[in-house]
């Protein structure tokens, strides 16, 4: 038998969601009531601590499991030391990465050691062993797991909550989240191929794609609740449908969510070169769609690219380059790359060097190359000391900083629409904010205090590598630039 539970705070953005809880047989109403916008319980109820490391699949996935946790009456606090529970969603693409992992786990445990801290993703996969070693370390969840981290966090939470009933859990969690404006949305997870350095195969699988209707109406639900960008994030995003046997599945997939959602902005993260046909590029007739491309490269030398098991080489980089920027103006072209790979000679190692001021990237994202277990890079012959990687990557990242302010000065004085995520500071003119242009350049501007989460035109100044400085324009200005 059941009974319903029924209060009425016509100002709390969960009412809906109360006056339709159930109650079985009759147990205590897990919803008390709401203070604030957020539900209070009377048992169970608990302060949650979500921490991600490495890439923005990872910050999806927290993400996800923010908003069910809220949806199950949960708190989302943003210092550690608050929490009952901790998530630390870890990332094992580097030692350095998987240091971050240990050293967030005992720095944590040593501030509050009564909260239970779960660690998670892809260095929990790899390494559970070793992770569960690390002070303060609680529960260690494989990834093949986390889909459940829910219910291993609270065994009595519900199903999850249909969209249509959602919009107060996604505002709720838009007004807290950490960058405020975008939500990152898993597209697809899993990776099919077999680069020799990259232990992400290892600890995510295969690919794996979601339905192209779910993501679709997760992003209009997004809408609703007043973000104004998602960014479509996998761990090998460009393959994405081709385990539901569709070769064309992104391009698609993207021409869905412009089609049939009103979400103003649309960003996607890395694609791999070899995923990406020509014809893709004329989706960016469509200015919803962000000229912001991150394609990695790892290296600009063919020799030591076929080492890496890369499926690209310079020639077909280059054509590729020179058609996303003639089908997209104003197009930001960022990439990784890795120095002090196996065997990397300075004659390579020279020619990345050159490649990447050839192609002109506006930002290099560097990595020393780190041996990941399980790899086969790990078992090369030839592994280079730790003062030749340094070095390398010194001037590879010299290399970076001067490509970047160079891409930043060419858009001094230019007008273009940032979207705001976050105030830094104060100053006489007001709030400092931090904000990203449509083709992901990072501005800096005075602001009032109800910028957060708003899209506005801006005069761009002051170019350095990390981004540029500007001024919040008047409506009544010239306009913006076209893409």
């Amino acid at each position: 038998m059941s009974t319903l539970f029924r209060m009425n705070f016509t100002k709390s953005p969960y009412n809906t969601i109360l006056q339709n809880y159930t109650i079985q047989n009759h147990t205590a109403p897990r919803f008390l009531f709401c203070a604030n916008g957020r539900f209070l319980r009377y048992n169970g109820c608990m302060k949650v601590y979500l921490h991600s490391i490495g890439c923005r699949l990872n910050q999806s996935e927290m993400e996800t499991l923010g908003r069910q946790l809220l949806a199950a009456g949960h708190e989302i606090v943003s210092d550690a030391a608050q929490a009952d529970k901790v998530v630390i969603n870890t990332c094992a693409v580097t030692a350095e990465a998987a240091r971050d992992a240990r050293t967030v786990t005992r720095r944590i445990h040593r501030h509050n050691d009564t909260a239970e801290i779960l660690l998670t993703g892809c260095y929990a996969t790899i390494s559970p062993a070793k992770l569960a070693q690390v002070e303060g370390a609680g529960q260690v969840i494989a990834n093949e797991e986390k889909s459940r981290l829910l219910h291993i966090l609270d065994p009595q939470a519900g199903h999850d909550l249909p969209l249509y009933e959602q919009e107060p859990i996604l505002r709720q969690f838009l007004a807290g989240s950490s960058s405020n404006t975008r939500a990152f949305i898993k597209a697809q997870d899993g990776c099919d191929n077999r680069c020799t350095f990259c232990v992400t195969t290892i600890a995510r699988g295969d690919g794996r794609s979601r339905h192209l209707g779910d993501i679709v109406a997760e992003i209009q639900a997004l809408v609703a609740a007043g973000y104004q960008e998602a960014v479509l994030t996998g761990v090998h995003l460009g393959s994405y449908g081709r385990d539901l046997g569709n070769n064309t599945g992104l391009r698609e997939l993207v021409a869905a969510i412009l089609a049939h959602t009103d979400m103003p902005r649309l960003r996607l993260s890395s694609l791999e070169p070899w995923d990406i046909p020509t014809n893709f590029f004329d989706l960016w007739q469509n200015r919803r769609l962000l000229p912001h491309l991150h394609m990695p490269l790892q290296s600009g030398s063919d020799t030591t690219l076929r080492r890496m098991a890369r499926r690209t080489n310079r020639a077909s980089f280059r054509d590729l380059t020179a058609v996303a920027r003639t089908a997209i103006p104003h197009l930001n072209l960022t990439t990784d790359v890795i120095v002090g790979f196996p065997g990397e000679t300075e004659a390579e190692f020279a020619a990345s060097l050159d490649f990447v001021h050839e192609i002109g990237f506006s930002r290099l994202h560097v990595f020393p190359y780190s041996a990941r277990p399980g790899t086969a890079a790990a078992r090369m012959p030839n592994q280079l000391p730790q003062t030749v990687k340094k070095e390398r990557a010194r001037q590879m990242i010299d290399a970076g900083r001067q490509l970047s302010l160079a891409f930043h000065q060419a858009y001094e004085g230019k007008r273009m629409d940032v979207l705001w995520e976050t105030a830094v500071g104060a100053n006489g003119a007001g709030l400092k904010w931090i904000g990203y242009s449509d083709n992901y350049i990072r501005v800096q501007a005075s602001g009032p205090a109800d910028l957060s989460n708003r899209i506005t035109p801006t005069h761009l100044h002051s170019a350095r590598p990390d981004g540029m400085m500007g001024v919040v324009s008047r409506a009544s200005e010239e306009p913006t630039l076209n893409f």
